[in-house]
Parts: structure tokens; sequence; C-alpha cells
């Protein structure tokens, strides 16, 4: 039971920096999508260049960038607010590819058929592509979101005080060993699992309205 209450004590942190996260993500990931889809070709370039070198290096890196490399004089983030701005600058990235597929999932007949009516694009994607494109999105979306969830644990590196980083040092003081370890693996099942069911449940409901 002590194990058990040191661990959970990392919940809320870990549940903070994942909503967050994913809200910078999904945010900051629709001007990159625009970008990525301009018919400016050096807008593009830059575009796919920044959402390839975000992805190209791994977290935990990102983290000490923003964590011990930004500063302003005496200036530097708290390592939580480090942890949410490296980890939603990746999701931007991730998201930003995301609602492409979505976007590119979408028949471009319904685009044809917005100008046959004389809508511009921004009404033609508002109201007949992004409800669509946002359908596509979700299960990938809520995939990415357990993904990042468990990314999440590489916040301790830093001193978030998540779930890995009360784990590691209930382990260390008090002997928990293996028992402790295996009791924050349980945990993190236990809130990824929801949002796995919850991924399977709309891409099951998503097949059976496109089948229809």
């Amino acid at each position: 039971m002590q194990h058990l209450q040191a661990v959970l004590l990392g919940v809320p942190m870990t549940l903070l920096i994942t909503v967050a996260a994913v809200a910078i993500g999904a945010v900051l990931g629709l001007p990159l999508v625009v970008g990525l889809r301009s018919k400016q070709f050096l807008v593009r370039l830059f575009c796919r260049g920044l959402v390839d070198l975000i992805r190209g290096i791994p977290a935990i890196v990102w983290l000490f960038i923003i964590y011990f490399g930004v500063s302003i004089g005496a200036f530097r983030f708290d390592s939580t607010i480090a942890a949410i701005l490296g980890l939603g600058l990746i999701s931007a990235a991730y998201f930003a590819e995301i609602y492409r597929g979505g976007i590119s999932a979408v028949d471009m007949g319904q685009w044809e058929a917005g100008n046959a009516l004389g809508l511009n694009r921004w009404i033609t994607f508002s109201h007949i592509v992004g409800p669509q494109a946002f359908r596509v999105s979700v299960p990938s979306m809520t995939s990415y979101a357990i993904s990042l969830l468990k990314d999440s644990s590489i916040a301790s590196t830093i001193g978030v005080t998540e779930i890995v980083f009360y784990t590691t040092q209930d382990a260390r003081s008090n002997a928990g060993g293996l028992t402790v370890y295996l009791l924050a693996a349980a945990i993190y099942l236990a809130l990824s699992i929801p949002l796995a069911l919850l991924a399977r449940r709309l891409d099951a409901s998503l097949r059976k309205k496109v089948s229809r």
C-alpha cells in the first residue's frame, strides 16, 4: 500500500503534462498543416523541414534543450513548463501529420463540389472537408494521446514530479525494487486502456459509417 500511494502521487502531474501537451499540439498543428498544404513551394518546404526536424530529434533531447538551453539572464523555464512545451512542440508536428492524413483521406470531389457551389476554400474546408477529416483523424489522435501519456515519463529526467519520478524515488528510499515499478506499469495501463478502448470504438464506428 505504501508503494502504491507513492506512485499515485505522480498521476495528477502525468495527466496535466499529457493533457496540456495534447492541447498545445492540437492547436499548433493547425497552422503547420496549412503550411504543409500551401500552394507556395517555399512555405511547404519550410513547414515540411520544421515537422521533420521536430520529429527527428528524440523527445528527451527537446526537453533538455528547453530546460537547460533556453535561458535569458537568470530566467529559466520551470521543469513542468519545459516538459509541457517540449512535448507540446513534438505533438504539434505529429498532429500536423495526422491532420494532413485526415484531409488527404477526404475525396477531392468534396473540394470540387464546394467550388462548383461558388464557395471559397475556407468555407469549403470548415463546412464540408474539415468535419469529415476530423472524424477520420480522431482514432489517430486518440492513439497518439496514449503514446504521449507514456512518453510523459521522460519528464522525470528534468525533475518533474510525475509517476516515474515518484516511482524511482520510492524504489531508492524504501527498497521498493521491482514491486514499485510493476505498480507504475499497472497505473500506466489503467490510464491507457480506457483511451485505447475509446480509439477502437471510434474507429469501428467510423468504419461502419464509411461502409454504408
